[in-house]
């Protein structure tokens, strides 16, 4: 079932805040070929991976102080020359400044008084975002590039549970901005466990339309998995080598890999 409330900001602090700390512990012990090696995106080095964090997590901070400055967001001018220093930097420093930059922002969270989190608001992304709102940009960002870097190490690897636990009852209006209509009809019901809950992902007038049901009522599921194996799916990171036994493969599930490809 969905959430009866939102959660506390400090649950979003706290998964931040385990969430670098479980990149930090993973790439303390990579070797520098490793970093300098493939990540999940196959786009990406580990340390392109860990240079897009690190830099995130600067621009994160220039948000940060300007909702507390009661300032606009910053913008293009801002972001490109971080953007331009950080693909600049050489592998084993993109790795260590990352690492450096984001403590630094997880240490200026921490600090915040009550009051400043409380009445802490910034327009970004097209609407208004309280503290919470800002750090579910943030976490759901991190969580997956976290998995992004560890299942290059560990094939069994999935989101760390603490953000998943948040970012599942926000996934399904992400789900329906990126989802691309299949060629194949498209009418899933899902049910997650860890946590519970239940969506219906359809193509309605050329669009992907994912609603969150309210309650155990309506048709069986099509589909049962992990909360954070859903989570993967919407990201584009549940393709065959790393989907759980329990989920399987099938007709269903290629469906919907075709409608999240992933971005």
């Amino acid at each position: 079932m969905p959430a009866s409330s939102p959660p506390p900001l400090a649950e979003w602090l706290a998964a931040h805040a385990e969430s670098h700390q479980r990149l930090t512990a993973i790439v303390e012990q990579l070797r520098p070929e490793e970093i300098a090696g493939p990540s999940y995106d196959t786009e990406w080095s580990i340390a392109q991976v860990l240079s897009h964090l690190g830099s995130g997590a600067q621009i994160f901070g220039l948000f940060l102080e300007s909702g507390l400055a009661g300032s606009p967001a910053p913008g293009m001018v801002e972001f490109q020359p971080i953007w331009d220093t950080w693909n600049a930097k050489s592998p084993a420093d993109q790795a260590a400044d990352y690492l450096s930059t984001e403590q630094a922002f997880v240490e200026r969270l921490a600090a915040l008084s009550d009051d400043e989190r409380q009445n802490w608001r910034l327009d970004m992304f097209g609407s208004e975002q309280d503290l919470s709102g800002f750090l579910r940009f943030r976490v759901g960002e991190h969580a997956l590039h976290t998995w992004d870097v560890e299942v290059i190490g560990d094939p069994d690897a999935t989101v760390a549970q603490s953000a998943a636990d948040l970012m599942v009852d926000h996934v399904g209006q992400l789900a329906s901005m990126t989802g691309k209509v299949p060629e194949q009809d498209l009418d899933v019901t899902i049910a997650t466990v860890a946590p519970s809950r239940r969506f219906t992902i359809a193509a309605v007038d050329g669009t992907v339309e994912v609603r969150t049901e309210d309650g155990e009522e309506g048709p069986q599921a099509t589909l049962e998995l992990p909360a954070e194996s859903f989570i993967r799916l919407v990201y584009g990171r549940l393709d065959p080598e790393h989907t759980p036994a329990s989920v399987g493969q099938g007709d269903v599930v290629d469906v919907l890999r075709s409608t999240f490809p992933g971005f």
